[in-house]
């Protein structure tokens, strides 16, 4: 009986030790992804603002003056 506890000890143990370190190699891919994240949104705002002022410059040229405003 004690052999048999011992070697489900030993298997638990083994098993623990597994998933302990699955979990730390899940928790860099996450921490690699929140910092990926964090720059893909950094670059679509700033791809956004040029967007809007191309946008802006654009509406900008297209309007013109009255004859009587010149």
């Amino acid at each position: 009986m004690s052999d048999e506890n011992s070697r489900r000890t030993d298997r638990l143990e083994a098993n623990l030790a597994h998933l302990e370190h699955q979990v730390e190699e899940l928790n860099d891919v996450i921490i690699e992804q929140g910092k990926l994240l964090e720059r893909l949104k950094k670059e679509v705002q700033r791809q956004s603002t040029a967007m809007q002022t191309l946008e802006l410059e654009r509406v900008k040229s297209n309007i013109t003056k009255p004859p009587h405003y010149q």
